[in-house]
């Protein structure tokens, strides 16, 4: 007659691989974790982040939104940075391009990278960019200015959105960080 019962040994080494097998899966979920909510993001426009068009819209509707536009710069950044306006009247639907002015005020070169999102946090799904200065890095040197450029629309498919029938206002907000490689760097302290 066989015993069906494994020995303790047995029994210890299986728990001792289930155990290392969890805590192997819980360190993969945790990497995976903020890539996965950025992807999630960005698909969605959760949590007020624009989403990214390939071609304007396709019609443009009689609704008017005021766009307001937001700037701010990390403390240990020396940069100036600002929008041509503060806010803008558009149609949904109408494609329409800002310009902001950045300026390196420190006395070396600096390379930072934009973060951006979208209040109220609903409209990111809607809040339509074809093109951003925030999709890639930008150095300036010591003294230098630039111009930089968004390119956008706000989705006709708004006025398909109940939650979106009160939205009359819509900021979009950037703040610049220094970074490296196209990751955002965290904060030193000072």
């Amino acid at each position: 007659m066989s015993d069906t019962n494994p020995s303790p040994a047995g029994r210890a080494r299986a728990t001792a691989l289930t155990c290392l097998a969890v805590a192997a899966g819980m360190l993969c979920v945790a990497y995976a974790s903020v890539p996965l909510y950025n992807l999630f993001c960005s698909l969605t426009g959760f949590g007020g982040t624009p989403m990214l068009a390939s071609a304007p819209a396709s019609r443009v509707l009689d609704r008017t939104m005021t766009i307001r536009f937001d700037a701010n710069v990390a403390p240990n950044l020396p940069w100036r940075f600002a929008p041509e306006t503060p806010s803008i009247k558009v149609k949904v639907g109408e494609t329409r391009s800002i310009t902001y002015r950045i300026e390196n005020r420190g006395d070396a070169p600096a390379t930072a990278m934009a973060t951006y999102n979208v209040l109220p946090e609903l409209a990111g799904g809607h809040f339509m960019k074809l093109e951003c200065f925030c999709f890639e890095e930008n150095t300036l040197r010591a003294g230098e200015t630039m111009e930089a450029t968004i390119v956008f629309f706000i989705d006709p498919a708004m006025a398909d959105d109940p939650s979106m029938a009160d939205v009359h206002d819509i900021t979009l907000s950037y703040t610049y960080f220094p970074s490296k490689n196209g990751k955002v760097q965290e904060a030193s302290a000072k």
